[in-house]
């Protein structure tokens, strides 16, 4: 399933992958199973339309074509594709919401969202100045 060559996303996490607690990552994730908890990387995140992701996240890049219910921030962008379905508060720099995208949530877009550049995202527990999300909360339901 992974292709040794993809430098944008060096990590694959198959659709079999349950993955609860803390997850960091230096470069790139694609992720087609679950994870529960906390996210931390200077690099992307691609949540597959399959994968099921219940956490906060602290990114450089996220792009999300599956299910997300947690608290983003990204240095760089967020792009929610045309199969996303999330929920949580966002801050990005840049973010894109293609037609069909399901999203419930407040959002801070710009420059000033995420003061400090790309070394925010890498710091663990950071927020941007004036951003106060709380963390996010795992359901007691099955995500279907």
């Amino acid at each position: 399933m992974a292709d040794i060559g993809n430098q944008e996303y060096p990590t694959i996490l198959g659709p079999d992958a349950v993955i609860k607690g803390e997850v960091s990552f230096e470069k790139g994730l694609r992720l087609h199973g679950r994870i529960e908890g906390k996210v931390t990387t200077q690099g992307r995140l691609h949540v597959a339309k399959e994968a099921h992701l219940v956490a906060d996240v602290n990114a450089g890049s996220i792009v999300i074509e599956g299910e997300v219910k947690g608290n983003l921030i990204a240095s760089d962008r967020i792009d929610l594709k045309q199969s996303a379905r999330y929920e949580g508060d966002l801050a990005a720099s840049r973010l894109t919401v293609d037609e069909g995208a399901v999203f419930s949530g407040h959002v801070s877009v710009g420059p000033d969202a995420v003061k400090g550049g790309r070394g925010a995202a890498g710091q663990t527990g950071t927020r941007p100045a004036g951003v106060n999300i709380p963390p996010a909360q795992p359901s007691a339901q099955p995500v279907k």
